[in-house]
């Protein structure tokens, strides 16, 4: 069952979700003197990313980030691209920073691909941040999603409203210009996550929240596969929540 908490605004859900994330690499630290997370990209990410990069006690240089996942065929360049929110909101403030595993989908994404199943192969990831797509997704498995691969990155097509998404939030110029094809981490990778965090707001991910919290565990709805997992925490806003019979 996944742990919900129902915070008074955007800010707050940040805020939280931040601090259990960085009291869940501060364990990580002291127990085994290095930590491997996976944090995630978008609109939802904003605030938890300005307080995780503010919290004090952790050695930075000891942590290793992965992300999530990358558009086929987009510059770190374009306002788009993933790699370069994370190397500008997460990287860039931090003084000590961490190693950092970009998903690289401008060349060879079957390579690309192939490099990071090597990297992120046995580690323990102490704690994956993410959020909910509009169309149920998790990173960017997309209805149906494959719940069955090992392996842990692959290339995958975007759906039509997965790609309305990415236009609507404004982060490209027109529909047309979102990039078809990605490299996202598998459903199982990020299953083997010791603790998923997942920040969810606005009213257009209410739907989604529904499915994924109270709906029946389906590809259709891929975030639902959560349910199943030993630990996944969600913090999420009024507006996001207003569909749930939970409150709590």
């Amino acid at each position: 069952m996944i742990e919900m908490h129902l915070a008074s605004d955007k800010e707050t859900l940040g805020r939280q979700a931040a601090a259990l994330g960085a009291q869940a690499i501060r364990d990580e630290l002291a127990r085994h003197g290095e930590a491997t997370i996976i944090v995630a990209t978008g609109a939802s990410q904003f605030e938890m990313l300005q307080h995780l990069v503010a919290a004090e006690g952790i050695d930075w240089s000891k942590v290793t980030a992965f992300h999530l996942d990358e558009y086929v065929g987009l510059s770190e360049s374009h306002p788009a691209s993933f790699r370069r929110y994370l190397r500008e909101r997460f990287m860039a403030p931090l003084n000590n920073a961490p190693r950092f595993i970009p998903v690289d989908g401008e060349g060879d994404p079957q390579a690309a691909v192939e490099q990071l199943n090597t990297l992120i192969a046995g580690r323990r990831i102490a704690v994956c941040f993410a959020g909910i797509g509009e169309n149920c997704h998790l990173a960017f498995n997309d209805p149906p999603a494959d719940f069955e691969t090992e392996q842990p990155y692959q290339v995958v097509s975007l759906d039509e409203a997965c790609r309305q998404q990415q236009f609507g939030e404004g982060w490209f110029p027109s529909f047309e210009a979102v990039p078809q094809q990605a490299i996202s981490m598998s459903i199982r990778q990020i299953l083997k996550s010791e603790l998923i965090i997942l920040a969810v707001s606005d009213t257009r991910k209410a739907e989604a929240a529904k499915a994924a919290l109270e709906g029946p565990v389906s590809n259709l709805a891929p975030a639902s596969i959560l349910q199943t997992h030993k630990r996944t925490v969600l913090f999420i806003d009024p507006a996001a929540a207003s569909l749930l019979e939970r409150k709590g």
